[in-house]
């Protein structure tokens, strides 16, 4: 399946938060993005799927460093 600019863009951006979530045992995928809500779906790995600081990486990290970048972007929430 071919990216969306959007998906395109939601990958570079979480390809330069990668190394910092990569460097305590984690890591973040990309799994959707829902142009009608706003909304992208990540997933955390590794040491940062059961972190107790995980909703905080979520929310003042990868959704913000998101909205930031990405103005079509509305929250980010965790995938299953």
């Amino acid at each position: 399946m071919n990216e969306t600019p959007v998906e395109t863009r939601i990958e570079h951006v979480l390809d330069s938060l990668r190394e910092y979530l990569q460097a305590d045992g984690g890591d973040v995928e990309f799994v959707s993005f829902n142009s009608v809500t706003g909304i992208a779906h990540v997933r955390l790995t590794g040491a940062c799927r059961t972190c107790p600081m995980s909703l905080m990486t979520l929310r003042g990290g990868i959704e913000r460093m998101l909205k930031h970048s990405i103005s079509e972007i509305v929250r980010v929430e965790q995938a299953q």
